[in-house]
């Protein structure tokens, strides 16, 4: 049996306003440790790992990391069709990067329909817990009225970093599975994986996909 590198490729936009921590999260994630100090996106940047949503079951995530400036909001715009993951981050420590969630989601929706995608609320600096302006039933509700998912996250400490992501991958595979979102042609939000070469060069030579009848 051919054993892929990663079964399918899940691409996932993170956005919200400036400075919310959406690189600092991504960093976390992906290099298991805190960044006390991120430069400030310019456009778009790009994070990569693997992970498994379930046994023998592997997924590359290929995640955007976008700008919150206003005036790099054309360059995320292009960026939102050929996600099936949304991540929309606030800092519960100022309240007006919450209230813009909604203006984040309206632009995401709109730029990726017709295409189906996973939508999460992730309220980021949970350490900050004395300094919070934005409580946890309030995001709660919010998300629960719009339909995302919900959970709060710090990269400082490193709450529930992996799970915002692990969530959202089984979210995204459980959709895939009951063909509620499909793999389609011409769009990049789910792709599916590869073999490894040598796996490559046995079929190559004739070996028939997927091993023998046992």
């Amino acid at each position: 049996m051919v054993e892929p590198i990663f079964d399918y490729q899940f691409r996932l936009i993170l956005i919200g306003d400036s400075t919310v921590g959406k690189s600092s999260l991504l960093k976390y994630f992906t290099d298991g440790k805190f960044a006390d100090a991120c430069d400030p996106t310019v456009g778009v940047d790009f994070f990569a790992r693997l992970i498994e949503v379930e046994e023998g079951v592997r997924v590359k995530l290929q995640i955007w990391d976008t700008a919150g400036q206003e005036r790099f909001r054309s360059i995320t715009r292009s960026y939102y069709r050929n996600s099936v993951g949304v991540m929309i981050m606030y800092d519960i420590t100022k309240r007006a990067s919450f209230e813009n969630v909604i203006g984040w989601l309206e632009e995401a929706k709109f730029h990726i329909e017709p295409h189906k995608a996973v939508y999460m609320a992730i309220a980021h600096k949970c350490d900050r817990d004395s300094d919070r302006q934005v409580s946890s039933s309030e995001g709660s509700r919010f998300a629960q009225l719009n339909g995302l998912r919900y959970i709060e996250t710090s990269a400082k400490n490193g709450q529930n970093v992996e799970e915002a992501f692990l969530i959202m991958a089984k979210d995204i595979y459980r959709l895939l599975k009951e063909e509620r979102i499909k793999i389609e042609e011409g769009w990049d939000g789910i792709k599916p994986g590869f073999a490894r070469a040598d796996e490559r060069v046995h079929l190559a030579e004739g070996e028939p996909e997927g091993g023998g009848c046992c």
